[in-house]
């Protein structure tokens, strides 16, 4: 049986990358995204030489929805191999701003829902589906592939809440991925800085383009495409614009502030 692949959001940008890369490396695919004819659209064109790709629709913010698209990708495949959240949107006003107002309106917190709480039911879903398998060839029941971003560890005072979230990400794949591999699971996350895709303006992309500061999206697709023949997990890797010159960096966790509480660490750990 040929190694499965499930991708959130694998209908464009970096998850359509992912997607085909996969398949490059003669492994299916499942893609669920929102954008169900996108997906079909793109499982057409993977399909052309043999079947090799599906598609359903999913909302990731919602848990009923994810199960029924990865529910549905393990009875067509019979075992997942790879998962990749990525489906994810950017930042959105979430407090409202109405001096006129009496009363409070409840925040905006879309953004959260997608870019960590879709991301926390994706892994969820991967980490039950994977704890049902033997491993496979490559040692390992299952391999998480998370898309963060340079917002997770660097801060932007203008995307407070997409900040929270990837920031989030980063911390649940510092924290649990160190974890997983006693399960013999791993989990890594790219945290690219700028690349172009549907998730802000083409005037936004194209006033960095003009000073060669978009990452190249390869350098996400390239790092995944590593990452299948590894057993690195609880890695954090950064993809810069200088990408070409400099390749993946992976990123160290900030440092203890006294030997004492990287004691703590070390007890609640075990």
């Amino acid at each position: 049986m040929s190694a499965s692949a499930y991708i959130t959001g694998g209908a464009s940008g970096i998850g359509r990358g992912v997607a085909q890369m996969l398949v490059k490396n003669n492994i299916k695919v499942f893609i669920a995204d929102r954008d169900l004819e996108g997906a079909q659209k793109l499982v057409d064109e993977l399909n052309k030489d043999s079947q090799v790709a599906r598609c359903a629709h999913v909302d990731v913010a919602n848990w009923n929805s994810q199960v029924k698209a990865f529910s549905q990708a393990v009875a067509d495949f019979g075992r997942i191999d790879y998962v990749y959240p990525i489906a994810g949107v950017g930042e959105r006003v979430s407090i409202p701003n109405d001096p006129s107002a009496t009363g409070f309106q409840m925040p905006d917190l879309t953004v959260l829902e997608i870019d960590l709480t879709g991301v926390l039911y994706t892994v969820s879903l991967a980490v039950q589906q994977f704890r049902r398998q033997q491993p496979g060839k490559n040692g390992l029941r299952g391999q998480i592939g998370c898309v963060a971003s340079v917002c997770g560890f660097y801060c932007c005072p203008t995307l407070p809440i997409y900040t929270a979230a990837k920031h989030g990400v980063v911390g649940l794949v510092r924290s649990f991925g160190k974890y997983l591999p006693e399960e013999k699971i791993s989990m890594n996350a790219i945290c690219p800085n700028v690349i172009r895709t549907n998730i802000s303006t083409g005037a936004f992309y194209d006033t960095l383009e003009k000073e060669n500061l978009l990452v190249p999206i390869e350098g996400v697709i390239d790092t995944f495409e590593r990452l299948l023949k590894e057993q690195t997990s609880g890695e954090i890797i950064e993809i810069s614009p200088n990408y070409k010159k400099q390749g993946a960096v992976a990123r160290k966790g900030p440092e203890y502030l006294d030997k004492e509480s990287e004691r703590t660490f070390e007890l609640l750990y075990h």
